[in-house]
């Protein structure tokens, strides 16, 4: 079999859509997998509509998303250029070679691609009412995710316009062949556009590419197709929100798609060894942001120490939690007991502020959970202060000190930790308590709370 050749076609109209991105990873992960050519071509024929500012969007945010093309702007190649706006010699040339074959006729000054087949009337006849009509068998496409797949095109239909502007259907065509493209992986809502495709491939006299469509991203809530409007459907969104660029992706490997071995958080290595088309779902996936959150944490919480470290001191210097003045070995010890714990890097500056800085704002849930559960949290911080500041600092013997404060007030250790935990954080939840009072250290963990007993 030739070399894999795939290729993901934007327009640079407007923002990076996740469906977007979906459908240039499925053709990246193709390539890898087959150790075939990712090609990036620009569909920019919408002169009113483009921008270079969405241009860059699309370039920055693929490799953002670690979706690096073989082939195409900033890269080049043996079949550029790879601006459908510079190539416009070629598809007039491509005009009048369907022109020459009697595949093309004009009527109206539009250029309309002629289909073979038994005509119902003689063409000088339609020509004065109609473009051309034909009784067209069944065309039948073998989807690499649908199956087999019958499409009717049983009229003539346009392919240049009268303005000379050639339409979608032409232009994709003749690049596809151009680039020698072997297989288009693109979304399902391109399966009506295929019949037309194929007619030309025929016009042409050129076998076409194999065709996979995948599915649709359905919104989170409710039926219909995600769209740029809806929550969580764009690729800035999560550049903006601090998503590790890995998760993003990994999570986009799961729309449509699920890895053989069941796992939902893979290295990308892994997914590419594993990617297959004929594996893709044919029923629509639906966003879950809920889930990439979790894949999100799953991965940060993966990461190898130093890099975490890397990740998150310039948060926290951006957010003024920590200054130059912080050591790397005193971040480190932070950090090596939440990042089992925390969920973004968005929020990380409110997860662990309170180690740097008494000047913590209280979660005004969490104050309002300590009341519900019973009891009087100040009584209880009160119980334990004695006991904790006789304590050696360290994580048995502060286990220590919770069970012995609890056994002789006949309660839970357990029952102690909520109101510590509060009081040296003003937080709910987070890291092991245990490991939040050792590295915050004695002095410190004294002194909040006996201002919150006071």
């Amino acid at each position: 079999m030739s070399q894999v050749r795939v290729r993901f076609a934007p327009s640079p109209t407007g923002f990076f859509h996740i469906g977007s991105a979906r459908t240039a990873l499925f053709n990246g992960l193709y390539a890898r997998h087959t150790g075939g050519k990712f090609i990036l071509r620009i569909e920019d024929t919408d002169k009113e509509r483009n921008s270079d500012a969405f241009l860059k969007v699309i370039f920055d945010s693929m490799r953002w998303l670690g979706m690096d093309w073989d082939e195409g702007p900033e890269v080049g190649g043996d079949y550029g250029p790879y601006f459908q706006s510079q190539r416009t010699g070629l598809y007039k040339a491509k005009l009048q070679e369907l022109a020459a074959k009697g595949r093309a006729y004009e009527k109206d000054g539009a250029w309309w691609l002629r289909l073979e087949g038994a005509r119902t009337a003689a063409y000088d006849e339609h020509l004065k009412k109609d473009y051309e009509k034909v009784d067209a068998a069944p065309m039948v496409l073998h989807d690499l995710v649908r199956g087999q797949v019958a499409r009717v095109e049983d009229r003539d239909f346009v392919i240049f316009r009268s303005n000379g502007e050639p339409v979608f259907h032409f232009v994709n065509v003749v690049d596809d062949i151009e680039m020698r493209i072997t297989h288009v992986i693109r979304g399902e809502d391109h399966l009506s556009n295929t019949s037309k495709h194929l007619e030309l491939f025929k016009a042409f006299g050129v076998e076409p590419p194999k065709y996979a469509h995948i599915p649709l991203i359905l919104k989170t809530d409710g039926p219909g197709k995600m769209s740029k409007r809806d929550k969580g459907a764009l690729i800035e969104e999560y550049q903006q929100r601090r998503y590790l660029p890995s998760a993003v992706r990994n999570y986009l490997c799961l729309l449509g798609w699920t890895p053989a071995d069941g796992k939902e958080v893979l290295p990308i290595e892994e997914i590419i060894r594993q990617f297959e088309i004929s594996a893709v779902h044919q029923s629509n996936a639906r966003f879950d942001e809920r889930k990439m959150s979790h894949v999100n944490a799953q991965t940060l919480r993966n990461l190898p120490a130093a890099e975490f470290a890397a990740l998150a001191r310039p948060i926290l210097l951006e957010s003024k939690v920590i200054d130059a003045s912080v050591s790397d070995a005193r971040l480190a010890e932070i950090l090596g007991i939440v990042q089992e714990k925390v969920v973004s890097l968005e929020h990380l500056p409110e997860f662990m502020g309170f180690f740097f800085t008494a000047d913590f704002k209280p979660d005004e849930g969490a104050k309002a959970n300590l009341t519900k559960k019973g009891g009087d949290p100040v009584a209880r911080v009160r119980e334990l202060l004695p006991v904790l500041e006789a304590a050696a600092w360290n994580e048995p013997a502060l286990e220590a000190a919770f069970a012995a404060v609890g056994a002789a007030h006949e309660r839970k250790p357990t029952d102690y930790f909520a109101p510590v935990r509060f009081a040296v954080s003003g937080q709910g939840g987070g890291a092991h308590l245990l490991g939040v009072l050792r590295v915050l250290g004695r002095d410190t963990t004294l002194a909040r709370l006996k201002s919150f007993a006071a």
